[in-house]
């Protein structure tokens, strides 16, 4: 059995890393409370572009036609493929940098034309460990994200489908299902689904003048609706980052507190044993020094 001394400098320790996790905890609630807030704050701009969307295709069905160009001449073995990968800038949060590289892994590495984008420190030295090419120019962090950046993005992945070195776009992130589940997904951006786009309502575009032309004004929001689909991704991802990293933390608080009572526990026991042993130590003396007398 461990000493008292042993047992003290190990619930020390514990005592210790119980502060880091109660800390990142609390911070990353913060964080999440935050990115939350800022989803839900800029959502109803891009619903109102999808709406916007919906309406002027239901008056110009051949309204930016290329960009639900499905290039159905090119064969699937032939097809330019490109993946934005969203994983996290650090670790300790569970499986959440794991279900998203595996995804990438299954879809993104099939075919070495396909081309890697990847948006955190994790997912970039795990695929460069791994010798697998990423785009070395494409180098975002997934900490606050901002829309600056989903724009860019956008524009990026946009220019290269139009000018046919990219024939389709997908992104893998994790969405926040509710507070306990997150799930990592794969959703394809390019080309845009023209069946996703039906408007039931009451199109109220009959009356607008579109300037220069329909076609122009339909092509100058695409970038912004497929911004907005990225900023949702980058914020969704960052929220279950730090959900994942609150869970993770929370177990391992709560593993430190099992370890400390089971410690407390065994340094009662070894006090125990010590002030017994001193307790014979001391009658065993005692006794010896009677016989000595007598």
């Amino acid at each position: 059995m461990a000493n008292q001394r042993e047992i003290q400098a190990r619930m020390k320790s514990i005592k210790d890393t119980m502060k880091i996790t109660n800390a990142m905890y609390m911070i990353s609630s913060s964080k999440l409370q935050k990115a939350r807030r800022d989803l839900k704050n800029t959502e109803p701009y891009f619903f109102a572009i999808q709406d916007a969307l919906a309406k002027i295709l239901d008056l110009s069905s051949d309204a930016g036609s290329e960009f639900f160009n499905e290039r159905d001449g090119i064969p699937k073995h032939e097809r330019k493929q490109s993946y934005i990968v969203v994983t996290a800038d650090k670790g300790m949060a569970g499986s959440y940098n794991h279900n998203v590289i595996k995804i990438a892994e299954k879809e993104a590495l099939s075919d070495n034309k396909n081309m890697l984008f990847v948006v955190g420190q994790v997912g970039r030295r795990y695929f460069e460990k791994k010798n697998i090419p990423v785009d070395i120019n494409f180098k975002y962090t997934a900490q606050n994200p901002n829309m600056n950046r989903a724009r860019y993005i956008a524009e990026k992945v946009v220019d290269l489908f139009k000018r046919g070195e990219l024939d389709e776009v997908y992104i893998v992130y994790t969405k926040m299902e509710n507070s306990i589940t997150f799930d990592a997904k794969l959703q394809q951006l390019l080309p845009l689904k023209r069946h996703k786009y039906i408007s039931g309502e009451e199109n109220n575009y009959q009356n607008c003048s579109f300037e220069p032309d329909m076609d122009t004004v339909f092509e100058h929001i695409i970038p912004d609706y497929i911004a907005g689909f990225i900023f949702g991704a980058l914020v969704e991802s960052y929220c279950s980052e730090h959900n994942a990293r609150m869970m993770a933390m929370q177990t391992a608080t709560d593993a430190a507190k099992d370890m400390l009572r089971q410690l407390e526990i065994q340094y009662n026991r070894a006090r125990q044993a010590a002030i017994t042993q001193e307790i014979t130590e001391v009658i065993a003396g005692s006794k010896a020094q009677k016989n000595k007398n007598n």
